[in-house]
């Protein structure tokens, strides 16, 4: 089995990546969708949440308040580290147990989609990292667009990730994603072939 591990920063494609995988065949173990799956109402992570962050990051219904904490944990480093601190942990061993569930089955291909990667890449023993990449502005511009930010906001949501140019420079491949979608799929289907080989 090969495992890759597919990065970016936020608003560069990394989950349009994502799906062009899937339809070509890779599995996707997505990070994303199972730190929603960690924090879903009920589950000790988001009662870990209201002990450790505060109760008002919690709602009456006992489901997460997803916007309150976005904003908060943008704009202040040290509550963020709490906060991946709690879901992280559970995140990743979910993540382990995904991959070995895949391996099993004999999948060829599988790809864990994680955001933070560089961040945690002791973590993961993946054959190659694969980045998304746009440059910060793009990232901006995007972000601005897709969820309703100003640009101060987008800012601080982009700038609390390592430096896109970072990110570059550590992967092993970077797929370009400052043009349009056909060129993007071009692209991913070459090293998905390479990737089958």
């Amino acid at each position: 089995m090969r495992l890759i591990g597919l990065t970016g920063g936020i608003a560069t494609g990394k989950s349009t990546v994502a799906g062009i995988l899937a339809e070509l065949g890779a599995s996707i173990v997505d990070a994303d969708a199972l730190a929603h799956e960690v924090t879903a109402s009920g589950r000790a992570a988001v009662a870990d949440i209201a002990r450790d962050l505060g109760a008002e990051f919690v709602l009456a219904d006992g489901a997460l308040n997803r916007p309150l904490l976005a904003e908060r944990v943008f704009a202040d480093p040290e509550l963020r580290e709490r906060l991946n601190a709690i879901v992280h942990p559970r995140v990743h061993r979910l993540i382990e147990l995904r991959v070995a569930a895949l391996a099993s089955q004999g999948r060829r291909v599988v790809v864990i989609d994680v955001p933070l990667l560089f961040e945690a890449r002791q973590r993961y023993d993946v054959d190659a990292v694969w980045l998304v990449y746009a440059p910060e502005r793009v990232q901006i511009e995007r972000l601005m667009a897709r969820n309703g930010l100003s640009c101060e906001q987008a800012q601080l949501r982009v700038r609390a990730q390592l430096p896109i140019e970072e990110k570059r420079r550590m992967a092993d491949v970077v797929i370009d994603n400052t043009q349009d979608l056909d060129v993007l799929r071009q692209q991913v289907q070459l090293l998905y072939r390479a990737a089958c080989a």
